[in-house]
Formats: structure tokens, sequence, C-alpha cells
């Protein structure tokens, strides 16, 4: 367990020390924050801000998670560098739209098929890799089952694995980046639901069917979940290290380069660990946020009526009157109690199967 005790003292750590140095070269470069002039008025000020925070905590992460395999000895596992370059990929697209943003002084970045096809090819890389390289038990990354706590049902298929996949990649993506809207709101959040696999891929591990001390009723078919919790650890220890930066008032944000990336760790985890549709659960705040979005153009269309006084949801609330930290800290709750019903969910199908 000294892995994950590692890889987030050290994630935490560089994403603090890194943050305000890559605060100083964005802001003498010039690479502000174009704020939209529709949105709520007090966000005006946070024009020029920089943005393509993202780049201090991809880094943190992926460098606490080499230096504690070097500090511990211990091997890379293809599950864990899985996540990390699904992760580190859509960092990659999330970038390109910044840039863009920046240096054409656009709110759109990437053109939207541009922005699809580069999130396509890492999405279904990711999916294409996750189902091969077996181990010595068989056991591919990921399983082409649906999964809740454990897989269940009958097998999608290749094919229609890389579907569902790329499905939930690309919905986790657009979650944190219509969540990441106030600041410090989507980085606490994903905080939170990294924590909350930190403990679940623990338990896998304990309960492993890998495991012939512990193997029985109710055993986790995972390839390498120690491995999973120290990569959700090192993502947890980075994401709370740049919240010191990220929180109101922001001194920098994270951008598309940490939304995307965040959103595509996320789905990566659930994919790898098996908890496909627990992850709606976890990341209760991020469905929320996007439903919100879904409701407001579908309400539109149909009848012509907005249902909030704009979306996404954090701003319908600011509107009301609400500060900006008052919306953060209460949304950080009720993703808080997502997180807590989640573990409890997984907790209660393990011990329902025991």
């Amino acid at each position: 367990m000294r892995q994950i005790l590692f890889s987030g003292v050290i994630g935490m750590f560089l994403s603090l020390i890194g943050t305000p140095l890559l605060i100083k070269l964005l802001a003498k470069k010039g690479y502000g924050q174009f704020i939209r002039d529709d949105g709520p008025r007090n966000h005006h000020s946070k024009r020029g801000t920089p943005t393509m925070g993202g780049i201090a905590f991809i880094l943190a992460t992926i460098l606490a998670y080499l230096l504690t395999k070097l500090l511990t000895g211990s091997e890379l596992s293809f599950s864990g560098v899985l996540v990390l370059l699904l992760f580190a990929g859509m960092g990659v697209v999330g970038f390109l739209d910044d840039y863009i943003k920046i240096v054409k002084q656009r709110s759109l970045g990437l053109r939207a098929k541009a922005k699809m096809a580069g999130q396509l090819i890492v999405g279904v890389t990711f999916a294409v890799l996750a189902l091969n390289f077996p181990d010595a038990r068989g056991q591919t990354p990921a399983s082409d089952k649906l999964s809740f706590t454990q897989d269940f049902g009958w097998s999608l298929g290749p094919v229609l694995f890389v579907v569902w996949a790329l499905f939930m990649i690309l919905a986790m993506s657009n979650g944190v980046n219509l969540t990441d809207g106030l600041d410090g709101l989507a980085t606490g959040a994903s905080v939170m639901v990294f924590g909350a696999y930190t403990f679940i891929c623990v338990w896998q591990y304990q309960e492993s069917c890998a495991n012939r001390l512990t193997a029985g009723p109710g055993c986790y078919e995972v390839r390498e979940p120690l491995d999973l919790a120290v990569v959700a650890a090192a993502l947890m220890g980075a994401c709370f290290g740049f919240l010191w930066w990220n929180t109101s008032p922001a001194k920098i944000f994270m951008g598309d380069t940490g939304s995307l990336a965040l959103g595509g760790a996320l789905a990566g985890l659930a994919i790898v660990s098996r908890t496909e549709l627990l992850l709606a659960v976890l990341g209760g705040l991020f469905v929320l946020i996007t439903m919100s979005v879904v409701i407001q153009v579908g309400s539109f269309r149909l009848t012509g009526k907005r249902v909030f006084k704009m979306a996404p949801l954090q701003h319908h609330f600011e509107l009301k009157g609400w500060s900006e930290v008052l919306v953060v800290v209460r949304f950080w709750i009720i993703q808080g109690v997502c997180a807590i019903v989640g573990i409890g969910l997984f907790y209660g199908a393990w011990a329902a199967a025991k």
C-alpha cells in the first residue's frame, strides 16, 4: 500500500509547486482565458486569467506514477498505463482547443469536427487496446460486458464495446467540461471521485479472484486493481494540489486541457475497474450538470421556453443571486453525497454476494 500513499503525496506536491511556475509562464506569454459576453457579469473580471492549467496536474499525475514505481521498485502495469494514456491523450485534444482559443481569440477553439475527430482517435485507441494483450490468466484490461460493481449480462462484442467506451469517454469529458465553469468546482468534485476510486480499487485488490487467500463469492475479476488504485491516488493528489491555486479567486483555470483529460481518466478507470454504470452515481454532479444542459436545449427546441435562467446548472443559481463560492461549496456537498452513495452501493453489492 506504500505505492498508493507515495503516488498521492507526490502528485499533490508536484502539482502544488508546479502550478505557480506554470502560472508565471502562461502569464508571461499572455495565455489568458477568453470569457463569453453572454455569461454572468461577475465572470468578466476573470478575463485574462491564465488557462491551460490542466498541463500542471497532467504532468504531476504521470510523474507521480512513474516516481512511485521507481521508489518502490514495482513494475508498470498495462491497465494503469492505459488509463494514463487516455488521460494524456484527451489532454492533448483539450490543449489544442485551448491554444486556438487563445491565439485566435475566439470562444469556440477547435472546429467541432476536428475536436470530435481527436476525441474519437484517442477513445478508439484506448478501447481497442483495452480488449487486447491478455495477461497470464487470460484477462484483458477491459471486458466487453456491461458492468455496475462487476460485469453482468451478455457480451457486447468488440464493436459495440468500442461504441460504448466512446460514449462513456465523450460523456464524462463533456460532463467535466460543462462543470468547469466556476472556480474550483470541477477540480474539487474530481478529487472526490478519484478518492472513491482509490478506495474501490484497493477493495478490489483485497478481494481479487486472482488472490488465492481471499478468492471466493463476490471476488473481483479486475486486472491489476492495485495499480489502478495507484493511478487514482496520483490523480486525486494532483487535483488536490491544483485546487490550492484554482479555488476562488482562481489564479489559473484548467481549461479544456484539464477538463477533457479528467473526464477521460474517470471513464478509463470505470471501464478497466468494471464499474461503468456505477460511475454515473460516483460522478453524479457531472451527470446532473450535463442533464441540465440537455433539459434546457430540449425544452427550448420543443416549447420555445427555458427551464433554467442559464445552463449549465451552476450558472442558473448564480443568476438567482447565489455567490460563486456558495454555489461551489453546495455543489461539492452534492458531489460528496454522490461519492458516498456510490461507495455504499459498491460495498452493498459485495456484502450481498458474500
